[in-house]
């Protein structure tokens, strides 16, 4: 899974979350606030996020995160060690 992957899956969240970002080009270097989402618009986006890509990720680290690109680096870094350890 490559990185436009897993931000691909994002943004499908994001606007099947957020109707005024239906057909909107988002910007990644964004924070989801940015671009209009509310803190439980993130919860879903995130575990939706989450569920889709079969990883888990600890709430401390998600709360460390500025913007759109933080939180797909979070989660590739996360799909790529759940495959290292499958094998």
């Amino acid at each position: 899974m490559t990185r436009e992957d897993v931000l691909e899956v994002v943004t499908r969240h994001l606007q099947d979350t957020i109707e005024e970002l239906e057909d909107v080009e988002i910007d990644p270097a964004k924070s989801m606030k940015d671009l209009g989402a509310n803190s439980l618009d993130i919860v879903e986006v995130v575990s939706c996020s989450m569920r889709e890509l079969k990883v888990k990720v600890p709430r401390s680290e998600l709360n460390k995160l500025e913007n759109i690109n933080q939180l797909v680096d979070l989660l590739l870094d996360s799909v790529e060690k759940r495959d290292a350890a499958a094998g």
